[in-house]
């Protein structure tokens, strides 16, 4: 079947996660306030990443899971490619000119946890597990719902979607050495309030997005029935 919006709506998924995951290498935010003496600092990721999610939503709600399945690798390999590509540049050899104003340890320093093993492998295992997961949860509630109450469903979802993905990329991160032991339950903490938070505020965004893609496409897909698979 022809969607009208689902080729933009992949392409902005999959430019999301690059921009968020580079962005997440390359600085660390603290805001200056604590809660609870647990200072809110965050990587620059999480300002962007949640909205990943936000689409993830809208694909699985409108499309439904196989649908979401597909551009949820889509966006994996385009992850994965990203991280290729920054490896490749950072064992090539530099420009003497740029090595006088930038050098190989500027790169390190900002780019190259894109190209390690350790970040890399937290990223793509966190992303994975995440947004699988929230696919999942949602499409099982909608069915459960009878496609009421869609605030609960995406806000549910997100809750253990975000969570799992939180949980696995802050703790591979921090096990490899790219975050310090001092900082896992900060980043956790903030990381996981801001990006439910920001699904919670943009919850009527969702709404509109949903109801106008419904229309325009002429669809509403429940997944009665189908098998929750990997792969298609």
């Amino acid at each position: 079947m022809k969607y009208k919006y689902l080729d933009i709506i992949t392409a902005f998924f999959a430019a999301i996660l690059i921009t968020s995951n580079v962005a997440s290498s390359a600085k660390i935010v603290d805001l200056g306030f604590s809660i609870f003496n647990i200072p809110l600092a965050f990587d620059g990721g999480t300002l962007l990443f949640p909205l990943s999610y936000i689409l993830g939503d809208i694909l699985t709600e409108v499309y439904g899971f196989r649908v979401t399945r597909r551009v949820i690798w889509i966006g994996f390999a385009a992850l994965a490619l990203t991280a290729l590509m920054f490896f490749i540049l950072s064992i090539l050899p530099s420009d003497s000119i740029w090595e006088s104003y930038a050098g190989d340890a500027a790169f390190q320093a900002i780019l190259g946890g894109m190209s390690s093993g350790g970040i890399v492998l937290a990223s793509l295992t966190a992303y994975l597990v995440g947004e699988l997961s929230n696919a999942l949860v949602l499409s099982k509630m909608k069915i459960v719902f009878k496609g009421r109450f869609l605030w609960i469903r995406t806000i549910g979802s997100s809750l253990i979607g975000q969570l799992l993905d939180t949980l696995i990329f802050i703790f591979i991160a921090t096990l490899v050495g790219v975050f310090g032991w001092e900082l896992f339950v900060t980043l956790v903490l903030t990381n996981y309030i801001l990006k439910v938070g920001l699904e919670v505020i943009l919850t009527p965004v969702t709404y509109l997005a949903v109801g106008a893609l419904k229309k325009s496409e002429g669809i509403d897909v429940y997944d009665k029935g189908i098998k929750y698979r990997l792969f298609s």
